[in-house]
C-alpha cells in the first residue's frame, strides 16, 4: 500500500499563512498526482447569540463557498491540480478533524500562525496542536514563509525508541517522491557513552536500511545539553544541510494513553523555520516507558 497522499486537506482561514499552505499543498499535489480540498470552518455562535440574533449561516457559508471557489479559480493557471472547497460549521479543530475522515485524507497542511479575519478565526495554536494530535493522518504544519519548491533534504530524527521508526516508511515514500536525501539525526547528552552507542549503533541499522531501499542517506549524532531543548539541536542540524522539511512523531506514549504532544514535538512545531511533518505513532497494547516524540 502506497503511502502517497491522494487526498489533501488545507484548512484555511484566508491569512497569509493559510495561503502559503495552500500554496504548498498544490506543489505537493502536483508531485502525488493528489486532489486537493480547502476547509473553511465558521465557528459556532453561542446559544444565547443563536436566540437573540437572526441565524444567517446559510447565507454566510455560500459567500465563503464563493470566496473559496474565486481562490480556486486564481491557482488554476498555476497548478495542474484538482481542488475542492468545503465549508463546515463548528469547532475548528473539530471539524478539521471530522472531515478529515470524512474524506479519508492522507494529508493534512496547515499554516500555523496569521491574522484574523472578520469571518473566520485564525488556525493556529490549540487549534494546530489539536489537529496535530488528534489526526489519524501526517499533518504538515507551516509557521514560517518557507515554501518547498524542490525538497532534497529531509530531516529525521531518531531515538530509542520502536515507534520512530515508524517514520522512515514515510520518509521513504516522499524520498522518492522528491528525490529527496534522509538525514538521520540522534541526539546524545554529552559523555553519556552508553548511550551513544546504542544510539549510533541505532542510526547504522536504520541508514542501511534506507540505502537498500534506493534512497540517499545521512547518518550523524549531535552532542547536547541539558540547557537546551533538544528542538534547537535539530534546528541547528537543519542549517547545515538547509534540510526542507522534519518529520517527527507527535504522540507522547504513556500508561495513561495520553494524546499529548511531548514537549520536544511542540517546541519543534511551534518553532521550525521550516515546515514540519506529524506522524502519530500507531496504538500499542503494551508499553515499556514514554518517549521523547522524535
Amino acid at each position: 500500500m502506497s503511502l502517497k497522499p491522494s487526498k489533501i486537506l488545507v484548512p484555511i482561514g484566508f491569512s497569509e499563512q493559510s495561503i502559503l499552505a495552500l500554496k504548498q499543498a498544490l506543489k505537493f499535489a502536483e508531485i502525488n498526482n493528489s486532489k486537493v480540498f480547502l476547509l473553511t470552518v465558521i465557528e459556532e455562535r453561542s446559544i444565547i447569540n443563536n436566540l437573540f440574533l437572526d441565524d444567517k449561516s446559510s447565507e454566510l457559508k455560500k459567500k465563503i463557498h464563493t470566496k473559496l471557489s474565486n481562490i480556486i479559480d486564481s491557482f488554476k493557471s498555476q497548478y495542474n491540480v484538482e481542488i475542492e472547497p468545503i465549508v463546515s460549521q463548528g469547532k475548528i479543530y473539530d471539524q478539521i478533524n471530522d472531515v478529515a475522515e470524512m474524506i479519508s485524507c492522507d494529508l493534512i497542511i496547515m499554516g500555523t500562525n496569521g491574522a484574523p479575519t472578520a469571518i473566520v478565526r485564525k488556525v493556529i495554536g490549540s487549534n494546530a496542536e489539536r489537529v496535530v494530535r488528534l489526526a489519524h493522518c501526517p499533518v504538515i504544519t507551516i509557521k514560517g514563509d518557507h515554501n518547498i519548491q524542490e525538497c532534497n533534504n529531509i530531516i529525521l530524527p531518531l531515538d530509542l525508541d520502536k515507534e520512530t521508526k515508524e517514520k522512515v516508511t514515510h520518509a521513504l515514500e516522499y524520498a522518492r517522491s522528491w528525490k529527496a536525501t534522509i538525514r538521520l539525526v540522534s541526539i546524545v547528552i554529552k559523555d553519556n557513552n552508553l548511550i551513544r552507542e546504542k544510539l549510533l549503533k541505532n542510526l547504522n541499522q536504520v541508514e542501511k536500511f534506507i540505502i537498500n531501499a534506493g534512497v540517499s542517506c545521512s547518518a550523524e549524532i549531535i552532542d547536547g545539553d541539558n540547557k537546551q531543548n533538544l528542538g534547537d539541536f535539530i534546528f541547528n542540524y537543519e542549517k547545515k544541510y538547509d534540510n526542507d522539511i522534519i518529520m517527527i512523531m507527535t504522540k507522547k506514549e504513556e500508561l495513561s494513553l495520553s494524546n499529548n504532544i511531548s514537549v520536544t514535538a511542540r517546541y519543534i512545531i511551534n518553532n521550525s523555520p521550516i515546515p514540519v511533518m506529524c506522524i502519530r505513532p500507531k496504538p500499542r497494547k503494551h508499553l515499556t516507558g514514554p518517549t521523547t516524540a522524535f
